[in-house]
């Protein structure tokens, strides 16, 4: 059994403290980051599982790192969650409290369950508790993420994987305790929350978090001792147009151009965007390719050649493999497969799910992404698509079609209703909703129908176009044809 986070203990008694985490003005060390943790795992050690409510806040950190010195699961919430989805998320994993800010306003779904608040106040007194460290396969982390139909599935992320991930990126990136990580990802997910917080804290290193992403706070905290700073293509594409622009790309050109190391994720950053950076910064960024599901699979390495369109090769530990529709492994690679991953760095099953765990994982222990690529000769993947076409990547989510359509099909001025994903420059892609209306004469509006959507989702899933049709494509099965939506 390997600790998840042995810097805590080693940096927490040092006179000289580092910093841990920086969110604006509040500031964790090590020291405070270990007394605060301690005092919250002892009030929570024996739980079941804990849901956090997953502010961009110092407490959402607290909290976590407390669940895992405690050896409790957390259960990381999206804030901006629709009541519906969080009731459902609520009632499968069956947390036995909530951790939350003390000024945190908590929705009517998690009414049910004892309401723990976070303090991040410290005496400046160095823990004395001890935690025994949980087994490797110990769930750490359900994440719920969004399949293509039906509600959100827990993914049990167990202690084996967030370190194998977390050491695998160490050895591809260089990343030190020296490295201050810049970002503005939300912590309820596995960018934000385990690259981007537990990342840094298993190195001994810090992070500062920008609460929310502006280019202005980008250039402020890489020119004020930042190295590394991740992103989603959206982000990205923001920095890029700042560069273009000569009445902002000063800071941000020096800025971006002095960062050791600029990452990528979650989806496709566009060849355009790549470009546009390494014109304006002589720096190029990288990307890497992971899911709630596997944590990280590939990356290119910091001494490797980044190359725009790639994720770079399989990491440490992990095997990669492209199959043909019949499962056959492809031979050659320059043909297009679907990806399958197999190593520690995989999750153990879905939440009450078995059924969809078992169909997720092939009989020798791969698991199935349903990601399409293919491999170049020196081993870095390339991407190409989703093998369905029901998952949207927009603005650095992954967002299942199936839920939305349900939703729109709750709104009383909607008949018939499809959803796809269209190229967006800022947002990689934007949600687009096909509508057939009750009444054709007095069609809901666009407005009408994202607003619907986001009270019973989350804003994120809120469709940004909606075009009206008479009829939606079928074939003679009655499936609606998206590819001739598309078109």
């Amino acid at each position: 059994m390997t600790s998840l986070l042995p810097a805590l203990s080693g940096a927490s008694r040092r006179t000289d403290s580092p910093e841990a985490v920086r969110f604006g003005d509040h500031v964790l060390t090590y020291s405070q980051l270990d007394e605060a943790s301690a005092s919250l795992a002892a009030r929570i050690a024996g739980a079941g599982r804990v849901a956090v409510w997953a502010t961009s806040t110092p407490g959402t950190v607290v909290a976590v790192v407390a669940a895992l010195r405690a050896g409790v699961p957390a259960v990381p919430l999206n804030p901006k969650t629709g009541g519906r989805e969080l009731a459902h998320i609520v009632a499968d994993s069956a947390p036995s409290a909530v951790l939350a800010g003390p000024d945190d306003t908590l929705p009517s779904a998690l009414g049910g369950l004892e309401r723990i608040d976070v303090s991040t106040a410290t005496t400046g007194r160095a823990s004395e508790s001890a935690f025994p460290e949980p087994p490797d396969e110990a769930p750490a982390l359900v994440v719920y993420t969004s399949g293509t139909t039906g509600p959100p599935k827990g993914a049990v992320l167990p202690r084996r994987a967030v370190a194998a991930s977390l050491d695998a990126l160490e050895d591809a990136w260089g990343w030190t305790a020296g490295d201050v990580l810049v970002h503005a990802l939300p912590l309820f997910h596995v960018h934000g929350l385990i690259l981007g917080v537990l990342g840094p804290l298993r190195r001994g290193g810090s992070v500062r978090h920008l609460g929310r992403f502006s280019t202005e706070a980008v250039a402020r905290e890489l020119l004020s001792g930042g190295t590394m700073l991740f992103g989603v293509p959206t982000m990205y594409h923001r920095l890029a147009d700042a560069l273009d622009d000569p009445a902002t790309s000063g800071n941000l050109t020096k800025a971006l151009a002095g960062a050791r190391l600029l990452v990528s994720g979650s989806a496709a950053l566009p060849v355009h965007d790549h470009e546009r950076i390494a014109a304006a910064t002589g720096c190029r960024v990288i990307e890497r390719y992971g899911m709630t599901e596997t944590l990280m699979n590939t990356g290119v390495r910091a001494d490797g050649a980044p190359r725009a369109g790639t994720v770079g090769p399989p990491l440490s530990g992990v095997e990669l493999r492209l199959v043909e529709e019949d499962g056959s492994v492809l031979r050659d690679t320059a043909a297009i497969g679907e990806i399958q991953v197999r190593g520690p760095n995989l999750f153990t099953g879905y939440l009450n799910r078995p059924d969809a765990t078992a169909a997720a994982f092939t009989g020798d222990g791969f698991f199935r992404t349903g990601d399409m690529a293919t491999i170049d000769p020196d081993g870095y993947v390339r991407i190409v698509g989703r093998k369905a076409t029901d998952l949207i990547k927009s603005g650095g989510y992954k967002i299942g079609a199936g839920e939305i359509e349900n939703a729109l099909l709750e709104h009383p001025g909607v008949l018939e209703a499809a959803v796809t994903g269209e190229p967006d420059e800022d947002l990689g892609e934007r949600i687009v909703a096909w509508v057939v209306p009750a009444d054709p004469a007095s069609p809901p509006s666009g407005q009408e129908l994202a607003d619907h959507v986001a009270e019973l989702l989350a804003p994120h899933k809120r469709p940004r176009v909606v075009r009206h049709l008479d009829a939606l494509p079928r074939n003679e099965l009655g499936k609606i044809m998206k590819r001739s939506l598309g078109a």
